[in-house]
């Protein structure tokens, strides 16, 4: 048994209001960049719908992820070494710039600029690759503006798939339609199929957290590492050549600090802890013959941080007391493997994801509303999650690879939450009947209704810090995101084209933090940086508003002059 620790991630579903306000911090804090523009580290989903890139979950044709062949050993689908050597300079099989969206601003300057006349001057949509006149045909969530509609179900590669094996689960019909969404990052997987696709071996999995990242110094944009992901979350910087992917914002969680999506996330839905894994099974788990095992086997390779065998392994490892204490208390690690209540996006795939989701029930609750029932009493609530708005097998395609099983545990659980939480909440004597019903005890109920409900900051992020001795290893090199004048930055600085000095940014929204908490006047400089991430509203940071001449100093808020 070889022990190591792997960063990962917990979304409650439930919660999502999709808002995007995890998508345009992400934006702003990452690929804000000449070369990024269609690209989205994070981005929200609208289900049913096609996602981003479109259709991307249609693996017959984009061959990501996976497989295991006749002498059940594992295989990449899109090919081995001698396939790739062929295709190397041509790989046809990954998404074009349409299939993303052609990324577009608006010709402002028109408005501005307009003569006075009759008529209104319009802002026509511009391209952002060649600054021609576009027209906007699609976007990174397009679905949204469909809401869950038939149009978005007939290209579905999910519903079609359910569909297929059961016509009368997943209905068009207005009355019948479901969405809910669904954010997506980088997986940062235990088994990475990018990785395995890299000819140059670019992409490198972080010993000490298991963070995937891309090295930009021996990346060659052959684009391999596109085609082998499955969930399409390496893109291909037009302006560098490079890869680029989500790097699960290790500036700042190497000193302690969530990723940035987790930290704007209005809804309070993400968790950030620790998994402690057998690295040795890893293979073997991902090897599993039967789909519909995957999805334990990947709980399998999640390991016991109380168990002293375990303990004893990890400190064989070197792996820091602090870290072990950390995996004890992690957030994610008890959502997924304590109380199942989390499970992993297409396991099918078999590249093992460490970002995991708990599934919606909210829909079956509103139903029963207005229905006239109790929506709430535990007898009606568990009988109606086989008719939940959102089918249980659209569930399950997602999370257990078709398998309904563990997805009804799931909504079981969480129904029996609420059944049980109401008697607690309005006064009644609790009823130990409803958390035995889906094998759970009192104590470990209300356990997790406190991390899933009024869990406070501390407790929805456990992220242990990197070591003093770590802290040369760990500096800021050879991910996608190198500073001043770096591969692939072109003179620009982490927060946007010539944005400001090159300050790393987990050091930078530490320190001013920091002094917004300590300091008795309102925080006015920021280091003269524009940084959305840490301003808090107080004081006119230099450069949020353009010089104005005729007024001799630039702007302050209310369109007067701050100097």
């Amino acid at each position: 048994m070889r022990v190591m620790a792997q960063m990962g991630m917990v979304m409650n579903l439930d919660k999502c209001i999709g808002c995007h306000t995890c998508s345009v911090t992400c934006k702003q804090a990452w690929t804000n960049r000449a070369g990024t523009e269609y690209v989205w580290f994070n981005n929200v989903e609208t289900r049913p719908g096609q996602g981003y890139p479109r259709r991307y979950e249609d693996q017959e044709r984009w061959r990501g992820g996976w497989e295991v062949d006749r002498r059940g050993r594992l295989r990449l689908k899109a090919g081995g070494r001698v396939k790739k050597l062929l295709t190397i300079f041509a790989s046809p099989v990954q998404p074009e710039l349409s299939d993303y969206y052609e990324p577009w601003t608006y010709d402002y300057r028109t408005l501005v600029d307009a003569p006075l006349g009759d008529d209104f001057p319009v802002a026509r949509p511009k391209s952002l690759i060649t600054g021609e006149d576009t027209a906007v045909t699609w976007s990174a969530n397009w679905d949204d503006n469909l809401g869950g509609s038939a149009a978005s179900l007939e290209l579905d590669p999910v519903a079609q798939k359910v569909r297929a094996e059961s016509e009368a689960k997943v209905k068009g019909e207005l009355e019948q339609t479901f969405m809910f969404y669904l954010p997506r990052i980088c997986e940062h997987c235990l088994n990475p199929s990018c990785m395995a696709s890299c000819p140059s071996g670019a992409i490198y999995k972080r010993e000490e957290d298991g963070i995937v990242l891309v090295d930009q110094d021996r990346c060659r944009g052959w684009r391999q590492c596109i085609t082998g992901c499955p969930y399409k979350k390496i893109y291909f910087n037009h302006r560098s050549g490079k890869a680029e992917k989500c790097t699960f914002c290790y500036p700042r969680i190497e000193v302690g600090l969530p990723t940035v999506c987790a930290e704007t996330c209005v809804g309070r839905l993400r968790y950030l802890g620790l998994f402690l894994y057998d690295a040795d099974a890893v293979t073997a788990a991902a090897a599993t013959p039967d789909e519909h095992d995957l999805y334990e086997a990947q709980l399998d390779l999640l390991l016991d941080p109380d168990d002293p065998e375990v303990v004893a392994a990890a400190r064989e490892q070197q792996i820091p007391e602090d870290w072990l204490d950390a995996a004890r208390r992690s957030p994610v690690y008890a959502l997924a493997k304590e109380y199942r209540v989390a499970l992993p996006l297409h396991p099918e795939y078999r590249t093992m994801p460490m970002v995991w989701y708990v599934p919606p029930l909210s829909p079956v609750v509103d139903l029963l509303k207005e229905q006239g029932h109790d929506a709430e009493d535990p007898g009606t609530l568990f009988g109606a999650i086989d008719a939940l708005r959102i089918p249980v097998e659209y569930l399950a395609e997602l999370f257990t690879a078709g398998d309904v099983g563990p997805v009804t545990q799931v909504l079981q659980k969480l129904a029996a939450m609420r059944a049980y939480m109401r008697d607690v909440t309005l006064g009644r004597e609790p009823d130990a009947s409803i958390p035995a019903a889906v094998g759970m005890s009192e104590e470990s109920m209300y356990a997790m209704y406190r991390l899933m409900a009024i869990a406070k900051y501390d407790e929805r992020y456990v992220i242990p810090k990197a070591h003093v001795e770590q802290a040369h290893d760990l500096e800021e090199i050879g991910c996608s995101l190198d500073f001043e004048g770096g591969p692939g930055m072109y003179d620009s600085a982490p927060f946007g084209e010539a944005s400001g000095q090159p300050v790393p940014v987990a050091v930078e929204t530490f320190h001013a933090l920091q002094q917004r908490q300590t300091a008795d006047t309102p925080a006015d400089d920021l280091s003269g940086r524009v940084n959305l991430l840490n301003w808090d509203g107080n004081g006119t940071p230099q450069g949020l508003f353009p010089d104005d001449p005729s007024r001799g100093g630039r702007h302050d808020r209310s369109g007067g002059s701050a100097s």
